[in-house]
């Protein structure tokens, strides 16, 4: 066998959605206060545009306070080393994920609802205020910029701040429409483009929160990241030095950024071990990101993988 080598299984950098922790406490800080205005000012205007944004609102409320709590758990139990003892052995990062796809579900809800009533309204329009809800509407998309501006950075890293964020910026194209539907019953007296416009903003919002749960559903799922190709992993693995066979690889997402994989490498009688193990970490490191790899390395001669039925 070869000499010494050190396997550094050290922590990394802070989770992505750690790192936004604090920019998703002032989000949830100022939506969860414009809100209460929002809901007030809705009903006593009777706009449904404003209704539907904040309904929004109240999903972002809900949403990041649940993204905030996941996060806050997710680094109270994290795993820092194999020898942390606690029932979750990988932690409760995947709490993140599940906020997200809650976040999806609430935003599901609010725009089916914002439709069918959307519908209702047209044939039964009702009388609405036109100024305060065009007041009330320029201080909610002043709040929603703020929010927009927080969390736009944390949603390019974390699944959990993306979702957080989508829902922020279907507030903030809501805001813009209740701006444009009382300016139009305003100037014209088009009492159609509240409903209208409201049923729009429910529409708009429905083909991205589709694939944020799809996303958040393929992790809760362990699906491998779309940016890696199982065939392709075991066939480079299978290039090895001194690797024989490839067999039991699979390949998840823990929470946004924190991807691994296990595999079984099967090594010749001269085979460096050391050396196997620090190629396969490596290559799965820089080629696919995957920065966790967890390898149980067979001679040869060992039999009893393939009595395994799952």
């Amino acid at each position: 066998m070869g000499g010494h080598h050190d396997h550094d299984h050290g922590g990394g950098l802070a989770r992505a959605g750690e790192r936004h922790k604090g920019r998703l406490i002032a989000a949830f800080v100022s939506i969860g206060g414009f809100f209460v205005v929002e809901a007030i000012a809705g009903v006593w205007t009777n706009s449904l545009a404003l209704l539907s944004d904040a309904g929004h609102m109240f999903t972002d409320v809900i949403g990041i306070g649940m993204s905030v709590a996941a996060i806050q758990l997710a680094s109270r139990f994290e795993r820092r080393n194999s020898a942390s003892s606690s029932a979750h052995t990988f932690g409760l990062y995947r709490l993140e994920i599940l906020a997200a796809f809650v976040n999806a579900l609430l935003l599901f809800g609010v725009a089916i609802w914002v439709v069918v009533e959307a519908a209702r309204r047209l044939t039964e329009p009702p009388e609405i205020l036109d100024g305060p809800m065009l007041v009330v509407a320029v201080l909610g998309l002043v709040v929603n910029l703020l929010a927009f501006a927080l969390l736009r950075q944390g949603s390019k890293e974390s699944l959990n701040v993306e979702g957080a964020y989508l829902e922020v910026l279907a507030d903030t194209i809501g805001s813009v429409g209740v701006i444009l539907a009382a300016v139009l019953m305003r100037a014209f007296g088009w009492a159609w483009a509240d409903p209208v416009i409201g049923a729009v903003i429910g529409l708009w919002i429905l083909p991205r929160t589709w694939r944020l749960g799809r996303r958040a559903v393929r992790v809760l799922l362990q699906a491998a990241p779309d940016n890696v190709d199982i065939d392709a992993v075991v066939t480079d693995l299978s290039g090895i030095d001194g690797v024989v066979d490839v067999h039991d690889v699979h390949v998840w997402t823990l929470t946004s950024e924190m991807e691994a994989a296990s595999a079984h490498l099967m090594v010749g009688a001269d085979a460096d071990t050391h050396a196997v193990l620090d190629d396969a970490r490596r290559l799965l490191a820089d080629k696919y990101g995957v920065e966790h790899g967890t390898f149980q390395i067979e001679p040869d001669t060992h039999v009893g993988c393939a009595e395994m039925t799952w």
